[in-house]
């Protein structure tokens, strides 16, 4: 619901953005299950006002041939009707206003205007005018609008948590150092240039040089970068990446909002508030009903003015007309699909944030896939083992991961898992000794082992071989005794439902291209495996969302598909953003739709769903609205020539046949579902 979400994104513009750390208190997930507790409230409240209503009301003692009549009935009718008015409508009187506020008017606009015409003319009547009043039209509008909004809001999962969850990485204590000791600080009260030392294992609280000592940094959460990154004096460290096995001690360059995390939730901010401006179906529908009903009520009041001169029948006519315009069914009419096709998307994997995106997930003719950790598993694996001796595979992996276990080098930790994979036990390794940027050595079953760079390699007089893996890898060579035994390929590996996910893509017609920081090489040749249509290659975690937005100004319909804090400002940016179940949760806060698995394949599970739930809206919306055609020109007196005039009566019995049709067909999205 769109009033919501503008309502939060005031409230996050107010965050003092030096100040991330601190605002772990605003819980936006209990502020939405408040407001479905509200809505509950006002609903059931509404119900129980709503039976003294209708049995006072004039109209229905008509229908259903009975008396209640006691002095003072009308000023009760009057009294309940205005308790209903402003408290069931308070969230529609409310929402209208900030529809007005932001030019976007929609549902809030329309039911706001019905109960507000059918509320003024009813008392206008209880004063004196002469014409029947809409106290019972009021009162049953409020409810099952109430309804339609609680069971919407329950249905989808709330998504304004993204900021809090970027902040959350920023650890909150900081060892600063000052002169000989080392002192614990709060990480917002780090200055520039500041030294900070950080240990093996612990999160970076600032963004910063490294001054001095070397370690490996994981940086995977933030740049998508599979490989943890070899840090030394001089490099470069981010803010929110986790230190590997060494200590550092870091020169600090930004901290607060000069910060990379900071500068990605600005982005992911400034791209969600242009995305919350984009109506769903419901509120589109809405507002030309709004147009269309004064447009109908004022020409309706004009000519009954020209041609009987009596105010008092114009004005009847008029508030006739534009308290039929809004529908009942209209306030069921998408909340019951979205309810139903939120539970069903669940059990498929599909968690639904955002019911705009959800909707115009048919419309998706551009997926862009973040290639690290969505295409590919997103882990520094051994992607081939080529044989250049008389060893086996298996033997090979045994020997590398037996010297490998005592190094804490990221290809190590490769080797060492793929051979726990296959079940291969690790020998005992002696006289284990690793040299930087050589490699690693020791013996195992007696005989001499290495597991040495491309350099070192050379260095002993023998060539690496050609090897036929068409991916880029990072390779080391396993030397026995003297003979070069392996080549062992490591990289990030394609997840087996990638090929066929682009393969079912592209024959429905959708695009698929990639986006990666990896160089052009890795990137074509992930791209030519993949078959993939289109890829952006060395793109910095900051440029992702340019890129959205450059295919969505070829007026594309783009989908983001993504896992990490660097996809952050492009999901929230792309018209779906898709957030992988294996990624960060800061990922999933910034979607628009969470796959539980980490499958691409579900992305083509959602377009169709999308597709499906969409076309059983437009239906529902006929339904509700069907009625209108007819109901609203026979309220303003087309054919009063020859005698026929429509009574509210016979307008509210329009009013729930359509909402009876409309409640039947959102139950039959299940059948249609594949």
């Amino acid at each position: 619901m769109r009033h919501e979400k503008h309502e939060h994104h005031s409230h996050h513009q107010n965050h003092d953005k030096g100040n991330h750390q601190n605002h772990h208190h605003h819980d936006h997930g209990d502020h939405h299950a408040k407001m479905i507790a509200d809505f509950k409230k006002r609903f059931f409240i509404a119900l129980v006002v709503t039976i003294p209503i209708l049995a006072l009301s004039p109209m229905i003692q008509d229908w259903f041939r009975f008396e209640l009549d006691f002095p003072g009935a009308g000023f009760l009718l009057a009294a309940l009707s205005t308790f209903i008015f402003l408290y069931g409508g308070f969230p529609f009187l409310k929402g209208a206003k900030e529809e007005i506020r932001t030019k976007s008017p929609g549902m809030m606009t329309l039911i706001t205007m019905a109960i507000s015409v059918a509320y003024f003319y009813s008392l206008a009547t209880m004063l004196g005018l002469e014409g029947d009043d809409f106290f019972w039209e009021l009162a049953t509008l409020i409810a099952v609008m109430l309804l339609g909004h609680w069971i919407e809001m329950r249905s989808v999962l709330h998504a304004s948590k993204s900021l809090d969850e970027l902040a959350k990485l920023m650890p909150e204590k900081a060892h600063k150092i000052e002169g000989d000791s080392i002192v614990e600080v709060d990480v917002e009260n780090l200055q520039k240039n500041d030294t900070i030392l950080i240990r093996p294992g612990e999160k970076i609280p600032a963004d910063g040089l490294v001054a001095s000592g070397t370690s490996h940094v994981n940086e995977s959460m933030l740049t998508g970068e599979a490989r943890p990154i070899e840090k030394q004096k001089g490099d470069e460290i981010i803010g929110g990446s986790i230190n590997g096995d060494g200590s550092l001690e870091v020169r600090v360059k930004g901290t607060g909002e000069d910060a990379y995390l900071s500068k990605v939730i600005d982005m992911v901010q400034k791209a969600q508030a242009d995305k919350s401006k984009t109506q769903n179906l419901a509120d589109k529908a809405a507002q030309y009903l709004t147009f269309i009903a004064l447009f109908v009520g004022f020409t309706t009041l004009s000519v009954w003015l020209i041609i009987s001169g009596n105010p008092t029948f114009a004005v009847a006519r008029m508030a006739t007309v534009m308290v039929i315009a809004c529908p009942h069914a209209l306030g069921l009419a998408t909340p019951l699909v979205v309810a139903n096709s939120t539970a069903l998307s669940a059990r498929e994997g599909l968690l639904i944030r955002n019911r705009t995106a959800f909707e115009n997930a048919g419309k998706i003719d551009t997926v862009v896939f973040d290639k690290t950790g969505t295409l590919t598993h997103g882990e520094f694996g051994v992607r081939f083992v080529q044989e250049t001796g008389d060893m086996e595979r298996n033997r090979i992996l045994q020997y590398a991961a037996s010297i490998e276990a005592h190094s804490e080098h990221p290809i190590a930790t490769g080797i060492v898992n793929e051979a726990k994979e296959n079940g291969i036990k690790r020998l005992q390794a002696k006289n284990f000794r690793a040299e930087k940027g050589k490699g690693v050595f020791g013996e195992v079953d007696g005989k001499s082992v290495a597991i040495l760079s491309p350099k070192a390699l050379r260095e002993k007089n023998l060539t690496p071989p050609k090897t036929d893996s068409k991916t880029a890898t990072t390779d080391v060579f396993m030397v026995v005794d003297g003979t070069l035994q392996a080549v062992i390929g490591l990289g990030d590996r394609i997840r087996e439902s990638s090929k066929d996910t682009i393969k079912a893509l592209q024959a429905l017609g959708i695009e698929c291209w990639m986006l990666t920081g990896d160089n052009e090489d890795s990137a074509k040749a992930v791209a030519d495996e993949l078959n993939i249509d289109g890829y952006f290659a060395e793109v910095l975690p900051d440029d992702k969302l340019e890129k959205v937005k450059s295919l969505q100004q070829e007026n594309r319909f783009v989908a983001m598909t993504g896992d990490g804090v660097n996809d952050a400002p492009a999901l929230a940016q792309a018209d779906v953003g898709i957030a992988i179940g294996s990624g960060t949760d800061v990922a999933a806060e910034t979607a628009d739709i969470i796959l539980v698995s980490s499958d691409p394949g579900d992305v083509l599970a959602l377009i169709r769903f999308g597709a499906a739930t969409y076309r059983k809206m437009l239906q529902n919306l006929f339904w509700a609205t069907a009625y209108n055609v007819v109901a609203i020109p026979l309220a303003a007196g087309v054919l009063a020539g020859i005698g026929f005039l429509i009574s509210p009566a016979v307008g509210a019995i329009f009013m729930s046949l359509s909402t009876v049709v409309v409640a039947i067909n959102a139950q039959w999205l299940k059948v249609q579902k594949k």
